[in-house]
């Protein structure tokens, strides 16, 4: 059972219709990057919750979730209905093992997010020692529209403070968008054009890799690297590739 405490809600930031990130306040325990947390609301006499990663890196006061308003969610758009002032539960126990500590370090991470997934990676990269630990990044967002595509301050400046050590790549697959791929990840793999687009190649011998978002996209992903040989990580026999769903 989740140790549920109150969060103030500081500001609630809405990138275009659907997507939005709280900005919270609340007396929670220390967590580690990639870690995710659980937001409820009472209903009736239920609490609805759903889990969120962090967006913040654990050294940051005030917690960030990012999240999508799901027309007939019961949760999503109670959240993103939400203002300043407001108060929303958290449980103050952070959960999920999708962080470093269990990934060796290489010459090269691989990061691959669909939508809101970006989030655990953003807490990630606000830390230091992953950039004393790879000598390249490689940051792949991929989503449906343009404008699904937030957060960019915030991978700008990350940018502009570690330069060539940062490669960001979007995909965007309903439109042409400037500076995206087009298409699945998994094909873009599969036939080398994303390893061309960054000039940089997946093996494991040089790669660690993450995958965080739609089940569909982590499954085929993984398939495909596989297909490269590279391995799933596991405790008992370290690989190069460390998965998340996230739904």
């Amino acid at each position: 059972m989740a140790d549920w405490i109150p969060a103030q809600v500081i500001a609630n930031r809405h990138w275009n219709q659907d997507l939005f990130s709280l900005s919270l306040r609340a007396n929670i325990e220390p967590f580690k990057a990639g870690q995710f947390t659980k937001l409820g609301i009472m209903i009736g006499d239920n609490l609805i919750q759903r889990a969120y990663s962090f967006v913040n890196p654990p050294q940051q006061t005030d917690i960030e979730i990012y999240a999508t308003r799901v027309a007939d969610g019961l949760l999503s758009p109670r959240l993103h209905a939400l203002q300043a002032g407001d108060t929303v539960q958290i449980s103050a126990r952070a959960s999920g093992f999708f962080t470093l500590d269990d990934i060796a370090n290489s010459q090269h991470l691989w990061l691959f997010a669909t939508g809101t997934a970006i989030g655990p990676y953003l807490s990630i990269l606000g830390q230091k020692d992953v950039w004393h630990r790879y000598r390249k990044i490689i940051l792949i967002h991929a989503v449906r529209f343009a404008a699904d595509l937030s957060y960019q301050a915030e991978i700008s400046a990350l940018k502009q403070q570690y330069g060539d050590q940062l490669i960001v790549q979007p995909f965007v697959s309903r439109e042409p968008a400037p500076l995206c791929l087009t298409g699945r990840i998994p094909q873009a793999i599969a036939d080398g054009l994303l390893e061309r687009h960054v000039g940089l190649y997946l093996s494991a011998e040089n790669s660690q890799v993450m995958l965080c978002g739609n089940p569909q996209m982590v499954r085929d992903t993984k398939a495909v690297l596989e297909a490269k040989g590279l391995t799933k990580n596991l405790r008992r026999a370290p690989g190069q590739i460390t998965m998340e769903h996230y739904w």
